[in-house]
This record gives structure tokens, sequence and C-alpha cells, in this order.
């Protein structure tokens, strides 16, 4: 399902509730003193470095975020970021990309890199024995890319190919319509893979100038997870990005967001037989106190099988197949977003409904069976988040880039575990005032 979303840190849960119960006989519904999640430490050139050790697992799985997402792009050059990301594997200082490709397959590993709003990011997975190996890769893609001519324009071609068919998905264009409107003149307002116009003008002078200027050690973040000691990652590391200079100049800076103007609609037409609907708004990162009781008050609202608008919309009226709310935090900015899919002949019933479901939001206290389940559900399902090498390193990566700090799996438990009926409606009347949403429709509309 395509969506506009920003941060991998807390996605919606949309698991059915029933899952609960396997969740906490598997995790034990999270020990209240986890211990901290990683040691992290900044190395001499500004590298900050976060390891995990995992002695049970085989893999190591290794994330290297640089700080020059798609948020870098600079006008008229949308997907500049994402076209340098997709290219840092294809050809180093040593090796062709056809080289790198089977050098890390000959061992069963894994080596990716891509961009998206806020970050670059080159990605390792391999085997115990073999992380000598990864690493060598790994540290060729982020300091030594090459950027083939060739490789250029097929990635280019590619990139194009690939916007025309997402032209044909109305998810997509709606979060794209959505996305200029909840975030007007800001870099999160514009599509993330850029257009077919804008990533046609593109070329190997403009990467290799984006790569020189935000790929720097001084805002990057390297995880390290898996079946590796602390004393090993820091030396491994550092034999292949420590002598990264970092630059006299200053790092290159995205403002924040700004509260953007008033609500706006668009209307996208398609010869769909069904449409879809997406209604949008800026919301606040977890570094609010009110974040959480609006976690809770999406979820409640549309987070899973039990929420208001999956009763009325979906069980009640049998209006549309998925309809959901989700709250998605990211560096600069974050958005509240509510989708639904419905017939064409619906879109004006189903569009009333979320709105009278959002100002009953507003106005009443939820019930307290929907608050104990809501929190229920976001903090038995959290450890799922966290089961595997390859999602702690990428929470590691995402905790760093939004400044929470190594406590924050245990601190969302916590606060999450304190949010009142009375926080809800709170927030609902700062979040969820029918008068403040965008709303974008695409399909079969007159």
């Amino acid at each position: 399902m395509a969506r506009w979303s920003l941060s991998p840190l807390e996605a919606p849960g949309r698991v059915a509730v029933i899952a609960l119960g396997f969740v906490f006989l598997l995790f034990g519904g999270w020990p209240a003193a986890a211990g901290p999640l990683a040691h992290r430490e900044v190395l001499p050139n500004g590298i900050v470095l976060l390891v995990a050790e995992r002695p049970a697992v085989p893999i190591v799985t290794v994330r290297v975020l640089a700080r020059a997402g798609a948020a870098f792009d600079p006008p008229g050059r949308e997907g500049l970021a994402h076209l340098t990301g997709s290219l840092l594997t294809r050809g180093t200082a040593k090796r062709t990309g056809p080289e790198v490709d089977s050098a890390i397959e000959f061992v069963g590993g894994r080596l990716e890199a891509g961009a998206g709003r806020d970050g670059l990011t080159v990605s390792l997975a391999v085997l115990r024995r073999d992380l000598a190996l990864g690493l060598d890769l790994l540290g060729e893609a982020v300091l030594s890319p090459t950027f083939p001519e060739a490789e250029v324009r097929r990635k280019i071609t590619e990139i194009q190919a690939s916007i025309q068919r997402s032209e044909e998905n109305p998810e997509t264009l709606a979060a794209r319509a959505l996305a200029r409107l909840v975030f007007p003149g800001h870099p999160y307002g514009r599509p993330l893979e850029g257009t077919r116009e804008s990533v046609g003008r593109l070329g190997r002078d403009d990467v290799s100038k984006f790569y020189r200027e935000h790929v720097r050690p001084d805002t990057t973040i390297v995880a390290v997870v898996g079946a590796v000691t602390l004393e090993e990652a820091r030396r491994e590391v550092l034999a292949r990005l420590g002598g990264w200079r970092r630059p006299a100049s200053p790092p290159a800076r995205v403002l924040p967001a700004s509260g953007g103007g008033p609500p706006g609609v668009e209307s996208v037409k398609r010869e769909l037989s069904q449409a879809t609907i997406m209604l949008g708004r800026q919301a606040i990162r977890q570094t609010d106190p009110d974040y959480f009781p609006l976690a809770v008050a999406s979820y409640i609202l549309g987070g899973g099988s039990a929420s208001r608008l999956y009763a009325r919309v979906r069980e009640e009226g049998g209006l549309a197949y998925a309809v959901f709310s989700h709250v998605t935090p990211a560096t600069y900015g974050a958005s509240f977003v509510v989708s639904a899919q419905t017939r064409t002949s619906e879109v004006g019933r189903v569009t009333d409904i979320v709105r009278e479901e959002l100002a009953r939001m507003t106005r009443e206290p939820v019930l307290e069976r929907e608050l104990e389940l809501a929190k229920a559900y976001l903090i038995g399902s959290f450890p799922l988040r966290l089961d595997t090498s390859s999602k702690v390193a990428d929470f590691l990566v995402a905790i760093e880039q939004a400044s929470l700090g190594l406590d924050y799996a245990d601190r969302y438990r916590a606060r999450i575990a304190q949010v009142t009926a009375a926080d809800v409606q709170r927030v609902a009347a700062r979040f969820m005032a029918a008068d403040g949403w965008s709303r974008v429709v695409v399909g079969n509309i007159p």
C-alpha cells in the first residue's frame, strides 16, 4: 500500500487485536527494566556509532545513515537524493557495480542503498564470518562511489518508468497531492522520487555535487547489530570510516515545516470503479508530550478492526474494505492522515462519517474499554518492531536521527500507559477539529 509516511519509528498498527495475546506470551508484556537497547558513542570524526550485541544471532546487520535525504533536494531537482542513493553501490573506486554484486552474493550477504525523506542509507547484512568483506564493500559505497555515467543514465530511465507506473496507483496519486496541501512550500510537500521532468533534468554532475555536499561523517549514524562485540564493532568501523574527514563548513540544514496555509481540497480524476479518499494535516513529533495521547487517539479513531471508523464505515455501512488513520512523525515535521477507499457514489457519505467521528472525538470522552484496548495494543505490539536485527538497526538509526534517546522504547511504553480519556479528548480538540483537514479524492469524480 503506497503511503507518504515519513518515518519507520511508529507505523500504525493494523494487525487484528486477536494477536495481542500472542504478543504478550511471546514477549512477556515487555519487562519494565529492559536495560539499554544499545551502546552509543561519537567517533573522533563525528560519526555516531550505535552497537547492539546479539550474540545468539549469527548475522550482523549494519545501517549507515547520512543526513542527505530528499528534504535536501534543490528546488527543481526533486528526486536527486533518491537517484544518488540508488547509485552508491553501482560502482566504487575499487570495483564496478557487477563486481560489488558478485562479491556480496558470493557470501550470501546483502548490500543495498537508497534514500528516504530525511536520510540516505546503506544497509548491510552478512554472516559473522564474512563481516570484514561486508564492511569493506559498505565502506567503499559510502566513501568512494564513482557514479558511472552509464549507470546514471540507466537509473534515470528506471526511475522515470517507475514514476510513470506509479501514476496508475490511486493511493500514490492521493498521497502526493495530499503532501502538497499539508506541507506547502516545504520539501515534505515534494515527491521523494521526483517527477519525470525533474528526474530528466538530472545528471552525473548533480549526483556528484549532492554527494559531496551532504554525505559527511558529522551527520552520519552507523548502527551495528548482531553477533559482534562493542570492541569489534568499534575497531572494524574505525578501520573503514575512521579516516573520513569532516568538512570545515557547517552541514546544510532544513527548516522545520511551518504551520502551512489554510486546508485545501483537490480532486484527481481517474476512470476507476472505486475512489480513494485521504484527509491530512500536520501533527507533532515524539518530542511533544501530546504525541502519546495523540497516538492513542488515532488508534481509537482508525487504528485497527476495533476502531470507530472501521466499525462505522466497514462493518455497519459496508462502504469500504479499508479505512484507517495514522500519525507519522519525521525529522522536520509530522503528519496525521485518514484514508479510505469506497465506491465513487459513496464518497460524500464516507467523508461525512469521517468528519462526524473526528468531531465526536473532540466532543466526548472515549470509553474506558476503547482506551484500554488501544493502550494494550500499542504497548503489546511495540516489541514486534524490535524482533529482528534488521528492525533493531532501523529503530536505532531512527531514534538517533530524531534525538529521542536509547531509552525511548521503555519511555514509549510508560507514556502510553499513562494516557487518560481526558488526555485523548484534549489532543482531539487540538488535532481532530473537522475544519483543519485538507482532502484529496482520486477517482471518477464529476
